[in-house]
């Protein structure tokens, strides 16, 4: 049974594979994704290009579990080698953009999906949904949908991980930071110099701890990843821009790192969003007591996820190596894919069988 489920989802990426779906631009790999399930009978909904089914059986009065993964992928880097959407198999590897992160993942959890879909003795319903625009955190996503797919009692999200689990992962703040100064002729002692002003604050980035630190997460980072400063090298610069990519723990909400940051730097703070929250499971959670009987590796994650989008209970785990995602010649291990629908199956059998 699980070798033909293996075979189905191995089939089903390969055709992933072969179709461009950059993120806001998925329309034809939804089509796919709801033409595999319609060729296994299995209903769809889609709004987007999200696209979602519930188990057979689907009753009401039970807790439903979310199995969820995206289908959208980051365009190829320079690096590439080999045409990143031939989905070709070579000594055991197959290659192409979107096979690790996260078709692999996708793609196994479709084919644990299906494995249950027609039981009437799940003490849990099932809700398998491939989401869009992940890679960007769009709102076009699992976020749109989220609203249909309630109510939901926990989550496990598919992604990269050597099908270790991720009970814990850091939220993500991106901060445009502004220090404003005075223009001037630089040959002359004029002008506040933006640019200095910057340098303290980003000087206070590199250096400041938060105090407190995660038991599952550890310490909060904080990274300058962008500067841009002046229009000619003879006049003194009014503003300095720089961002700042912030990864939060469960320590600490957004609004109370935001502030904490606001209150140590002169620059102007200016969040790009405050919707990419830290998420996790509680560590005496059924699935992590299953995960713990299956001798799995728990681990807090530093990534950012479709979790931070999910308010539920969440883990994240899957087939493929995150050390791989966004790389050139991107590829998963085609037996990793088989030990991925492996692993969720028997995750989720000590938990929804009756």
């Amino acid at each position: 049974m699980h070798k033909k489920l293996f075979q189905n989802g191995l089939t089903l990426l390969q055709s992933l594979i072969a179709i461009p779906s950059f993120s806001k631009e998925e329309s034809e790999t939804a089509n796919i994704i709801e033409d595999f399930f319609k060729k296994h009978s299995v209903q769809t909904n889609r709004i987007g290009n999200n696209v979602w089914s519930k188990n057979k059986h689907f009753d009401p009065a039970k807790p439903t579990i979310l199995l969820n993964s995206h289908h959208d992928t980051v365009r190829p880097n320079a690096g590439y080698t080999r045409d990143p959407f031939n989905a070709e198999i070579n000594e055991g590897k197959l290659y192409g953009l979107g096979s690790n992160d996260a078709g692999g993942p996708l793609v196994a959890l479709i084919a644990t999906f299906l494995h249950y879909y027609d039981r009437k003795d799940l003490a849990y319903n099932l809700v398998m949904a491939a989401s869009a625009e992940e890679e960007i955190s769009g709102t076009g996503g699992i976020e749109s949908i989220w609203p249909l797919l309630q109510p939901i009692a926990f989550a496990v999200v598919g992604e990269p991980t050597l099908c270790d689990m991720a009970t814990a992962e850091k939220g993500l703040m991106v901060l445009d930071c502004i220090a404003k100064g005075k223009p001037g002729h630089a040959a002359r002692e004029e002008g506040i110099n933006a640019i200095y002003l910057a340098m303290k604050d980003i000087e206070w980035f590199r250096t400041f701890r938060f105090p407190k630190t995660s038991d599952t997460l550890g310490d909060m980072k904080m990274s300058v990843t962008i500067i841009n400063s002046g229009t000619q090298h003879n006049v003194v610069p009014a503003e300095c821009k720089f961002a700042v990519d912030v990864r939060v723990t469960d320590a600490y909400t957004l609004e109370e790192a935001l502030s904490l940051i606001r209150s140590n730097v002169s620059s102007e703070v200016r969040p790009r969003s405050l919707r990419m929250r830290s998420s996790g499971i509680a560590l005496d959670h059924p699935l992590v007591h299953s995960a713990r009987k299956l001798k799995l590796k728990l681990y807090g994650s530093p990534t950012t996820s479709d979790q931070a989008l999910i308010p539920v209970p969440s883990v994240k785990i899957g087939p493929g190596d995150s050390a791989r995602s966004h790389s050139a010649d991107e590829y998963i291990f085609v037996d990793e894919i088989e030990k991925g629908i492996e692993t969720y199956i028997k995750l989720l059998n000590n938990i929804i069988l009756q």
